[in-house]
């Protein structure tokens, strides 16, 4: 995880004025790592640093404070309420769009107090640099070192109907995804698209497949099986990390033979996952997200498309 700059551009342009609070150290135990990150406006919030006391203490202080950033320090015992054991430092910084557009480097380094970038900042920041490694986010010698995140994850999604829907409201809040959503007009979207998800109408939508990078994930839902049948085929013959296809044992079983008939080898269709979703989930829209969810994002399966990628 590092700085979700674009989650702060869009909280600031929404809302004005936003306080972003970051878990900055921690001694002991505690409800989240460092670099975890909330946002705070004047009516709302976003984001989470553990929930609990520590969180709603935080959140009141982020309204109300008056300098420009501030790094507090907080026992999380028997008086807060939470028995993690530990201690975490918290940095809070106030941002308007002015101080949002002055955050343009890779990795962002300040200090509460006054006085010159330590040696320690300094050399950090040089071999993350000079090895194109972003660091981890930390507090080095009263310094905050966060990257700037920036999405691992290309996630495109063929479909804006009641499961894609589903689907993005899942699945954008998540950081390391860079969702891109396709469907045939504009009218098939939602009048609000969720930060770092880009809406694409395309009045033919598998020829944007080519555009996707060979290593995106597919999941391919859209309101035609002619459609979905067209994907899977522009897709074969692109390639992808992985490529889920919403349907039946019956679909797939006639989609493999179409797919056949146009050229793939039985190895090569075997690449899609059909049916995606957990079955026993039932057919809500919602639960059918859930279920595609879990599979995109468990442990096992991203085991399997790293191995995917090292072959």
């Amino acid at each position: 995880m590092g700085f979700d700059l674009e989650a702060l551009r869009e909280a600031v342009k929404t809302h004005g004025t936003v306080t972003r609070v970051v878990i900055a150290a921690i001694k002991g135990s505690s409800p989240r790592e460092v670099g975890a990150a909330m946002l705070v406006w004047e009516d709302g919030q976003s984001g989470t640093i553990g929930g609990g006391t520590l969180e709603f203490q935080a959140t009141k202080a982020a309204r109300l404070q008056t300098s420009q950033i501030k790094l507090t320090h907080h026992v999380l015992g028997p008086e807060m309420g939470q028995c993690c054991g530990g201690a975490v430092s918290l940095l809070s910084e106030v941002y308007d769009r002015e101080a949002v557009d002055a955050l343009d480097k890779a990795v962002i380094a300040r200090s509460a107090k006054d006085g010159d970038m330590p040696l320690s900042v300094k050399r950090l920041l040089a071999s993350a640099r000079s090895q194109g490694i972003a660091p981890e986010p930390q507090l080095v010698d009263g310094w905050m070192v966060e990257p700037v995140h920036q999405p691992t994850r290309n996630l495109w999604i063929w479909g804006a109907g009641h499961v894609g829907r589903a689907l993005v409201d899942v699945l954008s809040p998540l950081p390391d995804l860079a969702i891109t959503w396709v469907d045939t007009t504009q009218d098939r979207f939602p009048d609000s698209i969720p930060p770092g998800v880009t809406a694409i109408p395309a009045a033919k939508p598998a020829a944007l497949v080519h555009h996707a990078p060979r290593s995106a994930e597919h999941l391919v839902l859209t309101y035609s099986h002619n459609l979905d049948l067209e994907l899977c085929n522009r897709l074969l013959s692109h390639d992808f990390r992985f490529a889920g296809l919403i349907g039946s044992a019956t679909k797939w079983a006639r989609f493999r033979s179409r797919l056949a008939a146009l050229g793939h080898s039985p190895e090569r269709i075997s690449r899609i996952t059909c049916p995606i979703g957990d079955p026993s989930l039932g057919k809500h829209p919602q639960m059918i997200a859930v279920g595609v969810a879990a599979q995109v994002l468990r442990p096992a399966r991203q085991n399997e498309l790293k191995k995917d990628l090292s072959a």
